[in-house]
């Protein structure tokens, strides 16, 4: 098990990849702190983590609110005594919307999350991982800030800015022993992208294999990744295995995109 007794914080739980982190991180032996703003499902989720026998704790938490990462930060040395893993799950896409089009206090909305409420709770994670002598933080980024499509430059550009933060913070905190990646997602088959599916199946009068034919004529390896996979390439980042990898920037996408 890659993440045996580490610590490892998941925020952003929530259907798909972020219930995914935390169900895989704990079959992975970790102990697991579960975040989120909505309680009801942290705990849902948190029964399922159980079963996988990982300690676990919940800590609803809104990562644009500082108080609320420092309470995150504090019940979980509180409980396990040191941080080993951060991984930044949290975030909201936006408005769907051309430019030209678009509301530029939704762009800042969504930077205050995706940006913003990452950097926050990283930061207020720092000093532990520094008392303990080191860690991985994991940001969850996205294939969209490097393949662009339009209508989604909100959600791309806060991501984009994550990207850059990323590097930076590597280089700045690689001295205390603490690495800082990022992994880009693409499609991913979960709840969010079969909701995706039927709606766009149903709205163009096509069949859902049409729809899935479309998305996957530019994966090579010819199907939509499980949302699964993509949690568990994000948890090798914050495993021991990637010791001596930070500053990167994971594409995780089938092969979509090929920088």
């Amino acid at each position: 098990m890659i993440l045996e007794n580490k610590v490892v914080i998941v925020s952003g739980i929530g259907p798909g990849l972020g219930q995914e982190l935390a169900i895989n991180a704990g079959k992975q032996g970790a102990k697991v702190v579960l975040a989120a703003r909505t309680k009801s499902f942290l705990e849902e989720v948190d029964a399922i983590v159980r079963k996988t026998g990982a300690e676990t704790l919940v800590v609803p938490t809104d990562i644009t609110k500082p108080d609320q990462c420092q309470n995150l930060v504090d019940q979980t040395m509180a409980r396990f005594g040191r941080i080993d893993a951060l991984v930044n799950s949290a975030y909201t896409g936006g408005k769907m919307a051309m430019f030209v089009d678009s509301d530029l206090d939704d762009w800042r909305a969504t930077m205050e999350v995706n940006f913003y409420g990452s950097l926050t709770l990283t930061q207020k994670a720092v000093p532990a991982m520094k008392a303990g002598g080191g860690g991985a933080i994991v940001m969850i980024n996205t294939m969209v800030q490097r393949k662009p499509i339009p209508t989604q430059a909100a959600y791309a550009s806060s991501k984009g800015a994550l990207t850059a933060a990323t590097r930076m913070l590597a280089k700045e905190l690689g001295p205390d022993q603490i690495r800082v990646n990022s992994i880009s997602m693409g499609w991913m088959w979960g709840p969010p992208v079969e909701g995706y599916v039927k709606g766009a199946a149903k709205q163009m009068g096509v069949s859902e294999e049409q729809v899935l034919a479309g998305i996957t004529k530019d994966i090579p390896l010819g199907r939509i990744p499980d949302d699964s996979d993509c949690a568990n390439a994000a948890l090798f980042l914050a495993s021991d295995l990637s010791r001596v990898i930070t500053g990167a920037s994971l594409d995780c996408n089938g092969g979509e995109f090929m920088p």
